[in-house]
């Protein structure tokens, strides 16, 4: 009886803690990447705003950004509003930085490196980013 007992016990330890295969961290971005798409795109940037979002909604840029606080970077309103306005020059410039990372803009701790990123996407997610400015 006592094995019995023991072993439903630790049957029902072993099935409530079960393995969950779920990141959290990827549920906080695809929760992010939500949200955001809530939000009304600028109509004059609609395109390259949705595209933008589909591209960092993608890839693991909202486990270190949000959109409208910071977290382990900088909020991308803020990136907005530091680099605005959104010339050609200022594009062409966050675009490398998404693509080859790097320190010292932000604070200390360092943004990642994309190298898998086209240039042309790169460039996407930076007009997306740059059309949140407020």
């Amino acid at each position: 009886m006592k094995k019995l007992i023991v072993i439903l016990s630790f049957s029902c330890v072993v099935i409530s803690c079960g393995s969950n295969d779920s990141n959290p961290a990827k549920e906080d971005r695809k929760d992010e990447a939500k949200d955001v798409a809530k939000e009304p795109a600028p109509a004059a940037k609609s395109e390259d705003y949705q595209k933008g979002l589909e591209l960092v909604a993608k890839s693991d840029c909202f486990t270190c950004h949000k959109v409208k606080e910071a977290a382990t970077g900088p909020a991308y309103e803020a990136v907005a509003a530091k680099y605005a306005p959104a010339s050609d020059e200022v594009i062409e410039k966050l675009a490398n930085k998404v693509i080859a990372g790097g320190a010292g803009n932000w604070g200390t701790v360092p943004m990642l490196a994309h190298p898998q990123l086209s240039k042309d996407d790169a460039k996407t997610m930076v007009k997306y980013i740059m059309a949140l400015k407020k």
